[in-house]
Formats: structure tokens, sequence, C-alpha cells
């Protein structure tokens, strides 16, 4: 029997076609390493202060150029629309244009590449990460308001340069400068309050009359500190604000002689020592602009026979009388040495020997050490060196003859300082810069510093007949200070090795300890104390023994608030301290004193 039930072919029910998109879900996991990759280059510097000196470019170029790559990963590998790659790079582009456009002009130069640009672009990033599974044009959108919180961010700021470990120094661009506190100082201080007049019979005797003092070797004599500064504290004189500089004090009597910017006004203050007062002051229209050192002057202004001799950032040097800020004669270093500042300024600290003032201006053949007349300014030799160095030339006595020390890129000059003649120019190139002094010792030895990974090195200078030489003892890189220089003590060296405090023992040039992370700051040695007083990168002063077995801290306590460069000086029982925004004197305690 034929069954009525007809068959048809069994057909799969599908569901209804989708229509088909250009929009996929954005690839993250490059913006996600790029984003490790700036955290990493920030901080390398800190990871490898052993390094060399190519390192620290990491810091500054290492995020910038991270951010570039996530634009150019946008437009290429985001698998974003074509649309969305136009609108998203441009527009991140148009964001960043606007903030340079408004940003504070002190934040041009490394700012822009420390901070502006990794910020922008990270923010960018972060947005697209967020929004990465959103399938429409509005995560475009988001990724650019990100930008423009990210680019934005640094409208609110104002450096004043970066610190020792290659941060920002970073303020808020509406609060006032230390420049603003300088003139808020000057038209409020009372003629009634003035100091007395200087006499000059006191500027005859200047106990500490320049760089570092008398042998630029920071080494405090007589007075011996006691150590017990929780029983008896050092007491503050006084407290002023200062305008920007790395200067350190010259002291002759009650007289304080530094450098500092006000405004466009390079300016050579003199400040009674016992009360912090203007004496005088002497300015000229100049003002070196460092996005990484900060504004200001270098070098410390150099007594001499009741005159004071100044080197300006940009390349004047100036003899004044120290007694009033007479000007007595002008020189321009960039006329003599026919070159313009080098990257932070010319730093050399005047060295008055005999009839001259030396200095370093690192010119074209010749002129790369200058010797003035100090009665008239007038050039009365030149001598051949390296044509960049922040050092300043010292007189040092060698082999029984009273040379002239200085060290540049290129290596030593060892000078005469009546003819010009050079005894012995000793080749050890380095490629980035020297800011440290050398050291004489055992009359026959010198100790060469370098910064950034090469370190320390020991030569013995020999003569036969009127022919000099020069042997490598040895070359550590134990003791590697950047721009802080380090202090000589019963045969061994205690400094900075990069941020951190250390000791070597200078007959192997082998470390005896390192320890005590104080950043990048200065030391000056109390010798009849035998103790080290360090000042920290943030202004805290430690006293430290001079004890090559170990790192023995006795004390401490806060001196100033700020980023601290500048030497500091101790004549007496007095502590004189500065930095790119304050001043201050403190009494320390004396061993005897009741």
């Amino acid at each position: 029997m034929a069954s009525d039930i007809t068959t048809e072919p069994l057909v799969e029910k599908s569901s209804p076609r989708q229509p088909a998109t250009d929009w996929e879900p954005i690839r993250i996991w490059p913006p996600l390493v790029l984003l490790a990759g700036m955290v990493f280059f920030r901080f390398l510097p800190q990871l490898a202060e052993d390094g060399p000196p190519w390192i620290w470019m990491t810091a500054a170029f290492g995020p910038a150029l991270c951010g570039i790559l996530i634009l150019i990963w946008w437009i290429t590998f985001s698998r974003v629309t074509w649309p969305e790659k136009l609108v998203g790079f441009f527009g991140a582009i148009f964001v960043a244009g606007i903030a340079l456009a408004c940003i504070d002009k002190t934040m041009l130069g490394p700012a822009v590449m420390v901070l502006t640009i990794p910020l922008g672009t990270a923010a960018f990033a972060l947005g697209t990460i967020v929004c990465s599974g959103m399938l429409s044009f509005q995560r475009t959108v988001i990724a650019l308001l990100f930008a423009l919180v990210g680019f934005g961010v640094s409208t609110l700021f104002r450096s004043d340069g970066m610190w020792g470990n290659f941060a920002l120094g970073l303020q808020w661009r509406w609060t006032p400068t230390s420049e603003d506190a300088v003139r808020e100082r000057v038209a409020k201080a009372s003629p009634s309050k003035s100091p007395e007049p200087i006499a000059k019979e006191a500027l005859a005797h200047s106990e500490w009359p320049g760089f570092r003092g008398p042998n630029r070797d920071a080494r405090q004599h007589g007075t011996k500190i006691a150590a017990n500064w929780s029983a008896s504290p050092p007491q503050k004189v006084w407290g002023i604000d200062v305008g920007p500089g790395w200067s350190s004090f010259a002291v002759a009597g009650n007289c304080l002689f530094t450098q500092e910017q006000r405004g466009k006004m390079e300016t050579v203050v003199c400040y009674a020592a016992d009360s912090g007062l203007e004496v005088w002051t002497r300015q000229i229209e100049s003002r070196l602009e460092d996005p990484l050192g900060g504004p200001g002057p270098r070098a410390t202004p150099t007594l001499a026979d009741g005159a004071l001799y100044v080197t300006f950032a940009k390349g004047l040097v100036m003899r004044l009388d120290a007694a009033n800020g007479d000007v007595v004669w002008t020189a321009e270093m960039r006329e003599i040495a026919g070159r313009e500042p080098p990257m932070w300024g010319f730093a050399s600290s005047p060295l008055v020997v005999g009839n001259v003032v030396i200095v370093h201006a690192g010119g074209a053949g010749d002129k790369g050490v200058l010797a003035l007349d100090k009665d008239t300014g007038k050039l009365k030799w030149s001598v051949a060196s390296g044509d960049h160095s922040y050092a300043s030339p010292q007189l040092s006595t060698i082999l029984g003859e009273p040379l002239v020390l200085m060290l540049t890129n290129a290596g030593l000059n060892l000078i005469d300082p009546a003819s010009g003649a050079e005894r012995l120019n000793y080749e050890w190139p380095f490629e980035g810069y020297r800011a440290q002094q050398p050291h004489a010792i055992d009359g026959d030895s010198i100790l060469l510093p370098s910064p950034m990974g090469t370190g320390l090195r020991r030569i013995r200078l020999s003569k036969t007949g009127n022919k000099w030489s020069a042997e490598e003892l040895w070359t550590s890189r134990d003791l590697k200070g950047d721009f802080n220089d380090f202090v000589i003590y019963q045969g061994h060296a205690y400094g900075f090795d990069g941020a951190i405090f250390a000791s070597i023992n200078l007959a192997t040039g082998e470390r005896n300890w390192k320890e005590g992370r104080y950043g990048k700051g200065q030391v000056l040695l109390l010798e009849d104390s035998a103790a080290l007083l360090v000042v920290g990168e943030q202004g805290e002063v430690v006293l430290l023994k001079a004890d090559p077995t170990a790192s023995i801290e006795l004390a401490r306590f806060q001196g100033i608030v700020g980023k601290t460069w500048n030497h500091p000086v101790v004549i007496g029982d007095r502590l004189y301290l500065r930095n790119s925004e304050k001043a201050a004197c403190y009494r320390l305690p004396v061993e005897g004193a009741p």
C-alpha cells in the first residue's frame, strides 16, 4: 500500500546573516608593551648607577620615543578603521600642539621630552585600552579626551631643571618663585637695618677666598666641631631667600660673597655673615636659561688683595672692589676665546696667582685656558685645552713646583702660572663632561675624577731634565662622582659614587665602603674634627666620621630645603649653606665649649 506521506529533503535552518562591518576590537598588547617601556627607560639610570654616560639619555629620550611609537602603532597596527586612525593621530598631535603653546617657558626642552610627550601619549594609550572592546567611533573620541588631560598636565607646572636622578624639579605654575621672594625681601629691607660698611683691612685676610677654600680641596681647619648634636644641636642664626644659581661663598671677616640670578639680572651679592643682610650688589643684564640645571650663575667669586673676581655664566669676567662692588675692569671670554657658552654655561671660578687671573674658556687653538692681568683684565697668556669643562683651575705643588691644574674633557693640563708654559698635557679624553676638581697627593701624584661610569684615576708624575711624564697607577670605578667633589683624609678618599656616599683606599683604588643615599650632594672635610660634613641633595646636613673601616653617621639635621648642589662652607663655628632658593647660617657646637 502506497504511503500518502511525502518526504522532502531536510533543510537546516539558520539565523539571518549579519551585515559585514569594519569595526574590530583594538589590538592592545603593543601599547601595553610601550607603556612598560616608558617606565623602564625612566628608571633605568637608577637601576644602572654604574652605567656608561649614555644611560642618563634614556631617561630623557626613552619615554618620549615610546610615546611616538604609540602614535605609530595607532596608525599602523591598532586594527581601527582608517577614519579613526587619521582622526586619532592628527587629533593627538593637535592636542599636543595646544599644550606646547600654553606651557610655561621653563617647561620647554627636557620637560617636554620627559613629561609632556610621555604623559600625553600614555594617556591616549590608556584611553584606547579602556575602550578597546567598544566597536564605534566613540572610542577614538574618548582616547583623545584622555590625551587632552595627559598633555594638559604640563600646563600646570613650571620647572627649575632636573635633579641628580634626572627627575624633573616641578612646582605649581602659580606659586611664587625664589626670585619673586628675593624681590619682596629687598623691597621690604629697612635702611635702618643695613649692616656696617666694610673695612677694607678685613678683606686682606680672607678665611675662605673662593671655591672650596684656599686650596680648592674643601678642607676646614681650626675649630674642632663637636659630634654630639643631640645634646648641643646646631642653632640657626639666619635664613633668607636667594636667587637661583650654583655658586658657593667666598668669606672675609663679616662678608659673604656669592652670585645668583634675579630676573634678567645676573647678580653678585655681598651679604653680612652675622645677619644675612645685603651689604651691596652688582648686576649685569644676563640670564642663562638652562632647562637641565636651572637658571643662574655657576661659578664662585674669588677674593684676592681686596678685589673680587667673578665669572658670569655667559662668559663675562669682572674685577670688583670687594668693599663696595664698584667695577674695576671687565673681560669677555666669548670674544677672547671665540666661542659661545657651553651647554651649562661658563663655570670656571677664577684663580688668582701672582699677577694673573686664570679661567677656563675652552676656545679653539691656544685659547683653552686664559690668564688675564689682574690689574687690567688684558690677556697675558693662553694655553690649549679641552673645549668642555665645568671644573675650575687650581694651584697645586707637583714635584716641588707650583702649577695650575686644569681638568677638561680632553684630560689634564699642568701649567706654569707665571709664563703659561705647559709642563704636561696628560691625555685622558672623556665623551661627557668633567665638573670635579683634581687632587694632588704625596707631592708627585694626582687624582683625576670622571663621572658616569668612568671613575677615578691616579697618576704619578716624574721629570727628567725639563721633560715631564706620567704613569697610571690605577683606575677605579668605585668612586664616580658626577658633579660632586670628594675629599682626602689620611690616605683615603671620601665622596659620592653616583648618589651613594663611598670611600676608597688611595694606595690601591679599592673600595672601603659604600653606604648612605644622600642624593648628589657635596662634602666638606672637618680635618681637625676627623669628620665629614655632607650636605645631601635635599638640603640635609649629615656629620660622618672620617673612618675608612665603616660608614659611621654621627649626627644630622635639615639645613635648608630644595635642590642643593652648592658647596658648604664652615668658618669657625659657623656653617654657611645655600642652594638655588635658600641660604642659611648655623652655629655648630664646638668641642670644649660650655
